[in-house]
């Protein structure tokens, strides 16, 4: 049997917006910058800028965002922009907890940590204590590929599987935050490989109530990389493992934000929000369906409606095949058609398909 996790909450302080991790919480979507920040200062637009792209992942649903933080001006530069907004943020520490120390001067939500490669057990504990004063979590990370020495000898001889070897590492690097009564703590296990990223976070979840941050590390492209952590989130997730998740991409913020709500939606854990349908083209083709859906397809998802849209290739199927769409468009001979619930409501001229489709959208 797999544990209940425990409840936890990051940010709701310093003007953060809160957001519960674990017991009956939904389940929150992450996901990482992709590049350095170690040139952000309060002058010049950068900054701006990435405001604005953090404001545009939120209206995707995105939860909670993690930076990499490889030096000072990277965790000088994350405390600025922790300050400038309510998204609760993360900074991913390695090797030098003074990084960490450095990110906690200003309200960064959690601290992202492997304690096996911080130092001493001094050094994990000043990390712990300033979590402490600031009201910051704490992420134990562990990755395939970095498990502790001895772990990965036993790998090697054949005495201990990879995924139990990553599971037994999480829950050692946990006990020693338990050692230092520190329960603000999510923990996450991750191997390139789906089975096992699975069997190591059930591993972990049949002995402790830590909630899991679950992900699939180097995922991979777009398709690959989705593919993978389909497969292992629908696993767990049915198995109640998982408080909260990322879908690592090579790719785009946004595309993780989007395939992670996607999941969340498919495995029936997300309601509401706006269901988008789109044919997948063939020779009938009269509409250009992948040029309307890039155009469209953050506005809409930023929609804060329940609804169905339907984007299809021709008008001979596609009021047919989207018939349940609160608002459907499809497209031949030059002119493009819209419809509700199958039904055909106007025909217009291609060209004017973007301004007619708004004006329909705004009326739902």
């Amino acid at each position: 049997m797999f544990t209940s996790p425990r409840s936890m909450t990051i940010g709701g302080k310093d003007g953060i917006r809160a957001v519960t991790i674990g017991g009956d919480a939904p389940i929150s979507v992450q996901t990482m910058w992709k590049e350095s920040i170690a040139d952000v200062t309060g002058e010049g637009s950068r900054l701006q800028e990435i405001l604005a792209r953090i404001q545009t992942l939120r209206s995707l649903g995105c939860d909670i965002i993690r930076f990499a933080v490889p030096d000072m001006e990277s965790a000088r530069a994350l405390c600025l922009i922790a300050a400038h907004t309510d998204m609760p943020l993360v900074a991913d520490i390695h090797f030098d907890y003074r990084l960490a120390l450095a990110c906690l001067e200003g309200p960064v939500s959690v601290i992202r940590i492997n304690p096996g490669n911080i130092g001493s057990p001094e050094r994990v504990k000043a990390v712990v204590d300033a979590c402490r004063a600031r009201g910051s979590a704490i992420r134990i990370g562990v990755n395939s590929g970095s498990l502790p020495k001895d772990l990965e000898e036993q790998v090697e001889q054949g005495q201990l599987s990879r995924a139990a070897a990553l599971g037994d590492a999480a829950i050692r690097e946990a006990a020693v935050l338990d050692g230092l009564h520190f329960r603000d703590v999510v923990v996450s296990m991750k191997a390139s490989s789906v089975q096992e990223t699975v069997e190591a976070n059930e591993r972990f979840a049949r002995q402790s109530d830590i909630p899991l941050h679950i992900g699939v590390t180097e995922a991979g492209p777009l398709i690959a990389g989705v593919v993978k952590s389909t497969l292992a989130f629908s696993t767990l997730l049915k198995e109640g493992i998982g408080s909260t998740i990322r879908v690592s991409l090579s790719s785009t913020p946004e595309n993780e934000v989007i395939a992670g709500r996607e999941i969340l939606h498919e495995c029936g854990l997300r309601s509401g929000g706006i269901t988008l349908v789109s044919c997948p083209r063939c020779g009938r083709l009269g509409f250009d369906v992948h040029a309307f859906m890039e155009r469209w397809q953050h506005e809409l998802y930023a929609l804060r409606k329940d609804v169905t849209i339907a984007v299809m290739g021709c008008i001979v199927n596609g009021p047919g095949e989207g018939k349940h769409a609160d608002l459907g468009i499809a497209g031949g001979g030059g002119k493009v058609i819209l419809f509700k619930k199958g039904k055909i409501i106007r025909t217009i001229d291609a060209e004017d398909a973007d301004t007619e489709f708004r004006k329909e959208l705004e009326t739902l």
